[in-house]
């Protein structure tokens, strides 16, 4: 049973949608696996929360 984590900033439900169907369609498509078994979890974490190069991403 694959189980992938993504971790990203906040997007919207459709934006979700789309990616967890392309991810299992991935795992599906690669290695064979049953769609029902792949689970995808989502993490979302708000700008101010995380930074690249030092600067808070809600700053940029």
């Amino acid at each position: 049973m694959p189980i992938v984590t993504v971790l990203q900033g906040p997007r919207t439900p459709e934006l979700k949608r789309d990616l967890v169907q392309k991810v299992t369609d991935a795992f599906v498509d690669s290695l064979g696996v049953p769609a029902e078994s792949v689970q995808v979890w989502i993490q979302e974490t708000p700008p101010d929360s995380w930074s690249v190069g030092g600067t808070l991403t809600a700053d940029k």
